[in-house]
């Protein structure tokens, strides 16, 4: 991911000197664990254990050589240990390091994202609560429905990213396990136990069962969970950037002192962070179609996951760490505007009374599709001649002689149920 949006504390984890320090912790963890097991001498694991992570410089010099980035980085390790550091590696395959270190990154990874949602959810309940009477019209299809208000849509929302927290929190645990079981898994040159030692000291579990490398199942319902959270921010985003628009009007970004929304046009407040969201979204969702891909290897294993796996992982966390943080901030600074949402809402003459109108008739007695075809011949004529609906159905005979239309065109019914929903927004999470 391009430095734009790479924020710092995620770009650290994943930067190539982020990288070398959690291989070099791996490689720790088993020595101390092959000490423990009585197979390094302790004073070999004690020089070690002081072993500082090799400069990403000379670990390049020396990959240019060998052709291989884990022997380079063992070798300039190792160059730095004198005798002791035959040690250095011992029994160990380069995915047994590769991929238990990837594990460690991905967890602490996982954390800013699971930090970057827990504060985009608290924005979005915050703005929720300030607007659950706030009315502002529904549409379906892009087109004027019946009455909801801001607050349950943005309640929605909150609900959403709450899954997604936990699809997220369930892919991260998956993805708690290492491996330190050699070259095709039997741990023929490793040992069970060293396995369970290291992997209790870097955090994590033993994967009950591995190959050369941990199967790539979890990391492909990682990429996937990341890629969900991606979506709803770009479902969020959207509304935004179409309650922006000139002809709605409804909500606004945050436009700060001396910002500029057109280069050519100094009046243009562009919906740019949330067109960036969107934008970011698919680069999150094309990282999910390769770690689907990456799971079907050759055997014990190929190295055709390797190479895209170094980009899409990396980018995904990036990516959706960025968009959080934006959303978050989009949110608590987003301008709304009631007073457009109730003249949008009065804009469609208050056609969107025609259900109440409906359903009214029907419990007058008249059968159903005669109630509709009365209420859409005054619904197609205020739609055509841009006349007051309500003010159509009082004078229709047949309407107005059956249903009391005060009580009918009353703007509350949209509302008296809207604390049901919140009431939820307080209950524990089930996902």
């Amino acid at each position: 991911m391009i430095a734009r949006y790479s924020r710092p504390a995620m770009a650290a984890i994943w930067s190539e000197e982020g990288k070398l320090a959690t291989w070099l912790a791996v490689e720790l963890a088993a020595t101390a664990a092959w000490a423990e097991l009585g197979v390094v001498p302790p004073e070999a694991a004690e020089l070690i254990a002081g072993a500082a992570p090799p400069p990403v410089e000379r670990v390049a010099e020396l990959e240019a050589v060998l052709h291989h980035d884990t022997a380079a980085f063992v070798d300039a390790v190792s160059e730095t240990l004198g005798a002791e550091g035959r040690w250095f590696h011992y029994g160990l395959t380069s995915s047994d390091v590769v991929d238990t270190a990837l594990a460690v990154q991905i967890r602490a990874a996982g954390r800013l994202i699971l930090e970057g949602i827990e504060r985009a959810h608290a924005a979005v309940v915050a703005r929720a609560e300030e607007h659950r009477l706030t009315l502002q019209m529904g549409r379906t299809h892009g087109v004027h429905a019946e009455p909801t208000t801001f607050g349950l849509k943005l309640a929605g929302w909150a609900f959403e990213l709450d899954r997604g927290r936990g699809r997220v929190a369930r892919a991260l645990e998956g993805m708690r396990v290492g491996k330190l079981s050699g070259a095709v898994g039997t741990y023929a040159a490793t040992d069970p136990e060293l396995e369970r030692i290291a992997c209790e000291r870097l955090g994590l579990e033993p994967a009950p069962t591995s190959t050369q490398i941990l199967q790539r199942d979890r990391h492909a319902e990682l990429l996937c969970a990341l890629a969900v959270v991606a979506s709803s921010l770009d479902t969020f985003a959207l509304e935004i950037r179409h309650l922006a628009r000139t002809e709605v009007a409804e909500v606004q970004e945050p436009f700060g002192k001396g910002q500029k929304g057109s280069s050519a046009m100094p009046h243009k407040r562009n919906p740019v962070v949330a067109e960036r969201i969107c934008g970011l979204a698919r680069v999150v969702r094309g990282t999910a179609l390769v770690g689907l891909e990456n799971v079907a290897l050759w055997h014990e294993r190929d190295i055709s996951h390797s190479s895209a796996e170094r980009v899409v992982v990396p980018d995904a966390f990036l990516a959706l760490d960025y968009m959080l943080d934006r959303f978050a901030w989009l949110v608590e600074g987003l301008v709304v505007r009631p007073e457009r949402m109730r003249r949008n809402l009065e804009a469609s003459h208050y056609l969107f009374f025609s259900q109440r109108v409906l359903l009214a008739l029907v419990e007058s007695g008249l059968a159903r599709d005669d109630a509709y075809r009365l209420v859409q011949r005054n619904a197609m004529r205020a739609w055509d001649e841009e006349l007051d609906f309500r003010e159509l159905a009082r004078a229709d005979q047949e309407i107005a002689s059956r249903v009391e239309l005060d009580a009918v065109f009353d703007l509350d019914a949209y509302t008296k149920h809207v604390d049901t929903v919140f009431n939820r927004l307080k209950e524990p999470a089930n996902v």
